[in-house]
C-alpha cells in the first residue's frame, strides 16, 4: 500500500496534519498541540483538560536583579500562523510570537517562531523553535523552557526512562490531598490511598525520573490497554545547557512528558542565562521528535520500549536533520569535525602517558577552564574518547570555541588555550592533548573514585515508610526519597569517623554530608573526621589535600588539620544551589579545592583531619563528596 502523501488541514482556529499515520492538531494561532489521533484513538492527549494545557512549549522568565530561579510561567502562544513548507512529502507550520518595547514587562523580551514538521510515512511529528533578543531590547533571564505533553490518565499508565527504569506509575488522583500526603516538599507525595491498592505506601516523586543529558534520548509511556506507545526523542544534546553530566527531567505522574532544554535542576541559578539590555542573542532548541508506535493485539505491549530505542538511534543517526525549512538550524553542510587523541600525563602513577579510557572532551563556548558546566546561552558538542583515549566530535556548527575535556578516575579540568575554529565542512585534526592533572606528590591515601559522582559511597537503605520500590535493590538507590534523615538516625550524637586503611568507603563514607536534624525540628552542622596514620613527616614541607565536590547547596566546607577549634585552615565560604539531596541526585555541579597543608600541622604517627559543613538551616543543605587525596610533599620518586 502506497504511503500517502502529508495533508493540511487549515481552519479558523485549528491546523490539521495529517499523514495517513497519525493526525496532529494545533490551535490556529496559538501553536498549541491539542490532539494526536492514531491507532484509532481519537485523541492520545488528556481529552479531560483545556485545550492549552494538553501539548505546547512553556518557559519560565524573570526580570534582570532577581535572584533565585523562579519567575514568571509562560505558556508561549504564537500570535501569528504561517505556512513554511507544504508538499506531499513534508509539511512545516510556524506560529510565531513577537515582543516589541509597548508591551513591557508583560512579556519576555523574544521574538519566539515555533516550527511543527510532519513527513511522509512518519510515524510521528516533529517540533523546534528559535528564540530572538535583540540588541536594543531590555534585560531578562531564562530560567527554563521546554516543551510538555499531558496524556489521557485513562490508557497511559506504564513509564520508560531506561531499561532499568520503568514501572506502573501511580494516578494524577494519587497525588491529591484526598489520596496522598505531602511530605518534605510539595512534588514528592507519600500514597496513602491510591487507586490502585498496590501502590499503597509508596513515594511519588517527578525528581526520581531524572536523568543526566547524555542519557536523556528517548522516555515516555505506553497504554497497555490499547497497545500504543507515546515516546519524546531528543536526538542531540548540542542545544542543552551545561554538557552532558547535567540532569533534567523527563516523564513523571502525569502522564507527562517532556522535552526538557533549559533548566536550573541539580545546579541552580548558575544554570539560569541572564541577557542583559542591549544583547543580542538568538538560539534555535530541537528539533526533537514525538514518536507513536504500536503492537499487533496479542503481541507484549512492553516491546513497544524496544521499538523505541531502535527509533531513538534512527534520529541520531540522522543528526544534524535535513529536513528543518529554518536557515538559522545549520544543515551538515555547514558544519564541522574535530578528532584526536586524548592522554593523561602523572609521572606518579606511570613514566608514560597514560590512555584517556572514557574522557569526556567537547567543544563549547570560550570560558574559563571548566566553565562548560556552567554554561547556558549558546551550543555545546561532546563525545566520549575510546579505551586508546582516541575521539571524535563531529555535526559542530560554525564558530569560535574552546575545547574542554575531564577524564573519569582523575581530577580536574582541561582546556586547550587556542581558540578552534570550526568552517564549513573542516576536519581538524588535534593531534595528541595531554592532560596534566592537578599533582604535587605521591598519594598518601585517598577516598572515593574522581568521578564527578558520590555514587560509590554508602548510600542507605531508605526508611520502609518511604519507598519506591523501583528503586529496590537497584543501582540507582540513591533516588529513594528521604535518605537525609538516615544520616541522623546512623550518627544520633556523633558524626563519622572515617579511618584511612581500615574503613571502606563504601560502607562507611555516607554518600551526603548532611545536616542532622535535632529533637526540636532544628539542625545542626557536621563534622566529619578522617584518621590516617604517618610514619615520618617533612615539618618544612608542604603537603597537598584535594578535595573534589560532586554536589553543594547552600553549604560551606571548612578543613582543619589536628585541631577541631582552630581557625580553619581553608573555608570555601558559602557554596552551591544544586539542591541535589532533596532531589535524589546523586551530583550537582563540580567543585575541586587544593588545600596547602603545612608540614608543621602534621605529627608522625595519628593524625586527624576535620571536614566541617557548619549550615545548617534546612535539611537539605549539604555536600556530596566526589573524591579526596591528600599528597605527600613533591619528590623525585614516583609512585604511590
Amino acid at each position: 500500500m502506497p504511503l500517502l502523501g502529508v495533508q493540511l488541514h487549515i481552519g479558523d482556529r485549528h491546523v490539521v496534519m495529517d499523514n495517513g499515520i497519525l493526525q496532529v492538531t494545533l490551535s490556529n494561532p496559538d501553536g498549541i498541540v491539542t490532539g494526536v489521533q492514531y491507532n484509532g484513538i481519537d485523541n492520545l492527549l488528556e481529552v479531560l483538560n483545556d485545550e492549552s494545557n494538553r501539548g505546547y512549549w512553556d518557559l519560565v522568565w524573570s526580570s534582570p536583579g532577581s535572584t533565585g530561579t523562579t519567575g514568571t510561567f509562560d505558556v508561549i502562544k504564537g500570535t501569528s500562523f504561517k505556512v513554511i513548507v507544504q508538499t506531499e512529502e513534508q509539511v512545516e507550520l510556524s506560529f510565531t510570537r513577537t515582543w516589541d518595547p509597548s508591551l513591557g514587562s508583560k512579556l519576555v523580551p523574544l521574538n519566539i517562531d515555533k516550527r511543527f514538521i510532519m513527513l511522509r510515512g512518519s510515524s510521528g511529528f516533529y517540533s523546534y523553535a528559535i528564540y530572538e533578543h535583540l540588541t536594543d531590547w531590555p534585560a531578562f533571564s531564562l530560567d527554563e523552557t521546554r516543551i510538555a505533553f499531558k496524556l489521557r490518565k485513562d490508557k497511559f499508565h506504564y513509564m520508560a526512562v531506561a531499561d532499568n527504569r520503568q514501572r506502573y506509575m501511580p494516578l494524577p488522583d494519587d497525588r491529591l490531598p484526598s489520596r496522598g500526603q505531602a511530605l518534605a516538599y510539595p512534588e514528592a507525595v507519600l500514597l496513602v490511598n491510591p487507586v490502585e491498592p498496590e501502590l499503597k505506601g509508596e513515594v511519588d516523586d517527578k525528581y526520581q525520573y531524572s536523568c543526566n543529558n547524555e542519557n536523556n534520548q528517548v522516555h515516555g509511556w505506553i497504554s497497555i490497554g490499547s497497545g500504543v506507545g507515546f515516546w519524546q526523542i531528543t536526538p542531540s544534546n548540542e542545544f542543552r545547557s551545561g554538557g552532558p553530566l547535567k540532569q533534567n527531567l523527563t516523564s513523571h505522574v502525569g502522564p507527562t512528558t517532556l522535552a526538557m532544554f533549559l533548566s536550573a535542576h541539580y545546579s541552580g541559578e548558575d544554570l539560569v542565562p541572564k541577557f542583559e539590555a542591549g544583547e543580542q542573542w538568538k538560539k534555535v532548541f530541537g528539533p526533537v521528535f514525538m514518536y507513536v508506535n504500536s503492537v499487533y493485539v496479542g503481541d507484549d505491549p512492553l516491546q513497544l520500549w524496544e521499538d523505541a530505542k531502535t527509533q531513538m538511534m534512527i534520529e541520531v543517526q540522522s543528526w544534524p536533520y535535513s529536513f528543518p525549512a529554518s536557515e538559522d538550524f545549520p544543515k551538515s553542510d555547514q558544519r564541522g569535525n574535530v578528532s584526536g587523541r586524548f592522554l593523561v600525563q602523572d609521572r606518579y602513577l606511570s613514566n608514560d602517558y597514560i590512555s584517556a579510557n572514557g574522557a569526556y572532551v567537547g567543544l563549547a563556548p570560550q570560558g574559563d577552564i571548566g566553565s562548560w558546566q556552567r554554561e547556558c546561552k549558546d551550543y555545546q558538542f561532546w563525545s566520549k574518547a575510546d579505551e586508546d583515549g582516541y575521539f571524535s566530535i563531529n555535526k559542530i556548527c560554525i564558530g569560535d570555541y574552546n575545547l574542554y575535556a575531564w577524564v573519569p578516575g582523575f581530577i580536574g579540568d582541561y582546556r586547550y588555550d587556542v581558540v578552534i575554529n570550526i568552517t564549513a565542512d573542516c576536519d581538524i585534526d588535534m593531534g595528541d592533548l595531554v592532560y596534566e592533572p592537578p599533582r604535587d606528590g605521591p598519594t598518601l591515601w585517598e577516598i572515593g573514585i574522581p568521578d564527578r559522582s558520590a555514587a560509590e559511597f554508602y548510600v542507605p537503605d531508605p526508611n520502609p515508610k518511604y519507598i519506591n520500590k523501583l528503586y529496590v535493590n537497584h543501582p540507582d538507590r540513591f533516588r529513594q526519597y528521604g535518605l537525609w534523615e538516615r544520616y541522623a538516625e546512623l550518627y544520633p550524637d556523633k558524626d563519622l569517623i572515617y579511618t584511612v586503611g581500615v574503613s571502606d568507603y563504601t560502607k562507611d563514607w555516607f554518600y551526603a554530608q548532611c545536616t542532622r536534624k535535632k529533637d526540636s525540628n532544628a539542625y545542626q552542622g557536621t563534622t566529619w573526621q578522617i584518621k590516617f596514620n604517618l610514619d615520618n613527616v617533612d615539618r618544612n614541607a608542604t603537603y597537598k589535600l584535594r578535595v573534589a565536590l560532586a554536589s553543594a547547596t547552600l553549604s560551606e566546607l571548612q578543613v582543619r588539620v589536628n585541631d577541631p577549634k582552630a581557625n580553619p585552615l581553608f573555608s570555601s565560604g558559602l557554596i552551591g544551589k544544586d539542591n541535589s539531596i532533596a532531589r535524589h541526585g546523586i551530583h550537582g555541579l563540580y567543585w575541586l579545592y587544593n588545600v596547602d597543608v603545612p608540614g608543621g600541622r602534621l605529627v608522625e604517627g595519628d593524625n586527624t583531619i576535620f571536614l566541617t559543613q557548619p549550615r545548617s538551616a534546612s535539611p537539605f543543605q549539604g555536600i556530596m563528596y566526589d573524591y579526596i587525596r591528600l599528597e605527600g610533599p613533591p619528590s623525585s620518586t614516583s609512585g604511590k
